[in-house]
């Protein structure tokens, strides 16, 4: 009697990698594929060809984040000066006392040479007070303020790729850099070519006393007197309606004079009250 042989069923399957699953009473076993690979990765053209994408993304990105950097920096160092002439009158007017904020300006990006070395791009603030409540110095015999008789208000600041410039006057009827209030005097101004000679009563940081060697030698100033009068370089020129501190942003050392970036801050010799212009 013959008896037929059972027939073998066989199942076949494919993964995504391209392996044949066969399924043989139970069992698994597979073959592999012939023309297909199972790991998926970028090719080398395509690595490529996003590296360039990235490249030239961040050329063409790299000016606006400096400008950016840039525009904030002279910005903090507008409203960090705004700070400290606020906070000089008032300390002037609170303690029946002189104060005097100079301005001195050193290459950037360079550590501090002591004695300093005059150059582009940082701005060193020094804000000092009298210590007796006089004017220290003797207004009909100039000379440098005495560092022992005074005191150090603040600690040394110092803003990063910001110029002192000297700006054209304002056409002094609006609210914008352009149309500020005229400070029609160099005896006004405190820039890069203001004011036009040196201070006569220059005052140095530190001070102490004994007296230190000096680091820093400040020859434009402003000056608060107790009734919060402000005054450019002290008692060398007279009180004026307007008086103006003109800021310009730099890239490094070198001042950046396409930029429409640039503000001038004023204050009044009687009321103070600093304002910030720009465009």
């Amino acid at each position: 009697m013959h008896i037929p042989r059972p027939t073998l069923r066989c199942r076949r399957a494919r993964d995504p990698c391209g392996f044949t699953f066969l399924k043989l009473r139970g069992r698994y076993a597979f073959t592999r594929p012939k023309q297909r690979e199972c790991s998926r990765a970028f090719t080398l053209v395509e690595l490529i060809v996003v590296i360039a994408l990235i490249s030239t993304l961040m050329v063409l990105m790299a000016p606006a984040f400096t400008g950016i950097k840039t525009a904030g920096d002279v910005t903090g160092a507008a409203y960090t000066i705004k700070d400290a002439l606020e906070q000089a009158r008032t300390y002037a007017m609170a303690h029946h006392t002189y104060v005097w904020i100079g301005f001195y300006e050193e290459p950037a990006g360079q550590p501090s040479t002591n004695p300093a070395t005059p150059g582009t791009g940082r701005i060193v603030i020094s804000t000092i007070a009298s210590a007796d409540g006089t004017t220290v110095y003797n207004p009909r015999s100039l000379a440098a303020i005495d560092p022992t008789r005074v005191t150090q208000f603040n600690k040394l600041v110092k803003v990063e790729g910001t110029h002192l410039a000297t700006f054209p006057d304002g056409s002094g009827t609006g609210d914008t850099f352009d149309s500020r209030p005229a400070a029609i005097y160099e005896t006004a101004k405190i820039g890069d070519a203001t004011p036009p000679n040196p201070s006569l009563t220059p005052f140095q940081y530190p001070v102490g006393n004994p007296a230190p060697a000096a680091q820093y030698t400040f020859v434009k100033a402003v000056e608060f007197s107790p009734r919060g009068e402000a005054r450019i370089n002290n008692r060398n020129y007279t009180l004026k309606t307007v008086a103006e501190i003109g800021l310009q942003p730099t890239h490094g050392t070198a001042v950046d004079v396409n930029s429409r970036n640039v503000i001038a801050i004023q204050f009044g010799a009687l009321g103070g009250d600093p304002k910030i212009y720009r465009r």
